[in-house]
């Protein structure tokens, strides 16, 4: 069964590099983009991925925001990864504390982000700052 993933950012560049590694993956599919968070939860709802890929930083809603909301939404199975550029142990414990099953940062994407969509779509948590990756089941 093919994982669906929704890409969520407010650059389309940054939207179509995560998309290209992704898409790079056999079985997994990507199903939509968004560029902010009001979009994402429509998206959500619509589209019904596995994983979504979420900035922090982005227009109308901010990524934390748009993921407790989706985390309300209560869609069965469904995991949030943040891809953002904050570097922060703080950041990423806010993202966690909202419902993130994930964070990795954005300059190490190339390096992370297979290993973490992997991760986080069989529900374990996968964290990257851009000193070192961490999974855990």
């Amino acid at each position: 069964m093919a994982v669906r993933i929704l890409l969520v950012d407010d650059h389309p560049i940054v939207r179509q590099g995560l998309r290209t590694l992704l898409e790079g993956r056999s079985g997994w599919e990507v199903v939509g983009e968004a560029s902010d968070g009001v979009e994402a939860l429509d998206k959500v709802g619509v589209l019904q991925p596995d994983v979504v890929v979420l900035d922090v930083t982005m227009p109308r809603m901010n990524g934390l925001e748009a993921c407790r909301l989706i985390q309300k939404q209560k869609t069965p199975g469904l995991e949030v990864l943040f891809v953002t550029q904050h570097d922060s142990p703080q950041m990423m414990r806010e993202a966690l504390d909202a419902g993130a099953r994930g964070y990795v940062v954005k300059s190490n994407a190339a390096r992370d982000l297979l290993e973490a969509v992997e991760a986080v779509s069989q529900h374990r948590v996968f964290t990257a700052l851009a000193r070192s990756p961490h999974a855990s089941g």
